[in-house]
């Protein structure tokens, strides 16, 4: 029977990156289409599968990976560059004009290909062994991704050694994630497997194969395997040993670029004394600060308060850094707290930090530097601090997950 297709031209890219078309006045999503293509679609509720491509948008590229079709790692390898980094762009100023904002967007600044130093890999044994890699695109099959187009070279190299480490590891029906995270020491891998406990028996057979395997620690299900050497990462030169599994930006080249214009607002200011870092993580921003003044860094993961603690202890040359284990959504550091601060970072989560930003919004703090994951919640708080007497700067897009539909975003708010 002859399939029932509708010839259309893709409009747009939705916010999570999939191809608009408009259809009769309904928007249709299609997976894999660039704006400027001229298709025709195979149509379901509002989903739209492309059955032929008639004229290709100037937009559109061959992607640099052969498993991009199938892959669920990469979703905008076919579409140019320049037209990715204008629509997150674009993306952030329209999250802006939701909340009523106007202000100066700067280009896309958008990292190198092959240049993650964490990636979070799924493993499942196997008939022929442990496959490990990346979920196909809506499955469970996990694809091979010996190379890899957004990952550090020696990540996918390590993986073969790292698949043989857990195949004792790895149950026939569990699926294990494994994040990979390339160090100045070697490479530091943290296992999930739910279900599968550390007996004394796992841990010398993971114990040895890690070690064979030249890794730098190895941890599983939160339980330190071993550490053969010391899995040190650079924050701007200062050394840190960060906690596993723990949060670190996926990207060398955008925590730079974050920490670089979080730099250029403490060097800006005319009194800076003392600085707070909202939301620190192990210290990515806060080390660097301590350079030039006093700072307490605040965050709730226990591990990275105390990885970060340890790092101040063994560093020279900086000026006094507390770190305090807070939940900020909960219990905020209030205006009041605020007052002798000359500089507040703001570093949340996706969930944005609206309770902290409040309180700065009520506060006299002069300067905050704001970054986020997430365009909607950026705008959020971004009202806020408006609202509480801020004026916002320009805002710089920072593309650390390219291909993706992620975007960061860093900007300055100093009161009027």
């Amino acid at each position: 029977m002859a399939e029932a297709v509708t010839r259309a031209t893709i409009a747009d890219l939705a916010h999570k990156g999939d191809a608009v078309a408009d259809i009769d006045g309904d928007q249709v999503y299609v997976e894999g289409g660039v704006p400027g293509d001229v298709v025709s679609l195979d149509i379901s509720g509002s989903r739209g599968r492309i059955v032929a491509v008639h004229e290709p948008s100037a937009h559109r590229v061959t992607p640099p990976c052969p498993k991009a079709g199938q892959c669920g790692g990469c979703s905008l390898q076919h579409i140019d560059d320049a037209y990715v980094a204008d629509w997150k762009r674009s993306q952030i100023i329209a999250a802006l004009a939701h909340r009523g904002i106007e202000t100066d967007v700067k280009p896309t600044i958008t990292s190198p290909a092959r240049s993650r130093r964490r990636v979070t890999f799924a493993a499942r044994r196997g008939g022929a062994g442990v496959v490990i890699g990346f979920h196909e695109k809506a499955s469970q099959h996990i694809v091979d991704v010996s190379e890899c187009e957004i990952a550090d070279p020696s990540l996918t190299k390590a993986l073969p050694g790292i698949a043989a480490m857990l195949e004792d590891g790895l149950t026939r029906r569990g699926e294990a994630k494994v994040a990979v995270t390339t160090t100045q020491n070697g490479l530091d891998v943290a296992v999930d497997m739910p279900g599968k406990a550390l007996t004394g028996q796992l841990l010398s057979k993971l114990s040895n194969a890690g070690q064979a395997a030249g890794l730098a620690r190895l941890t599983w299900n939160n339980e330190q395997v071993a550490e053969w050497r010391a899995p040190v990462i650079s924050f701007d030169g200062l050394e840190c040993v960060p906690p596993a599994g723990g949060f670190l930006q996926a990207v060398g080249h955008a925590e730079d670029t974050l920490r670089q214009h979080i730099i250029e607002a403490a060097k800006g200011r005319k009194r800076l004394k003392r600085v707070v870092d909202l939301f620190s993580g192990c210290g990515a921003f806060s080390l660097p600060l301590a350079r030039l003044a006093k700072v307490d860094a605040f965050d709730s993961d226990p591990a990275a308060i105390a990885a970060l603690d340890q790092a101040t202890r063994n560093l020279q040359g900086l000026k006094p850094l507390v770190a305090e284990r807070r939940d900020l959504f909960r219990r905020p550091v209030f205006a009041l707290d605020l007052k002798n601060y000359d500089l507040a970072v703001l570093d949340p989560p996706r969930a944005g930090g609206q309770a902290q930003a409040e309180q700065l919004a009520k506060s006299k703090v002069p300067a905050v530097v704001s970054v986020s994951c997430n365009p909607a919640t950026f705008a959020r708080d971004a009202r806020i601090l408006i609202d509480g007497g801020y004026k916002i700067g320009a805002v710089t897009p920072v593309d650390q997950f390219r291909w993706s539909a992620h975007i960061e975003v860093v900007a300055l708010f100093e009161r009027a």
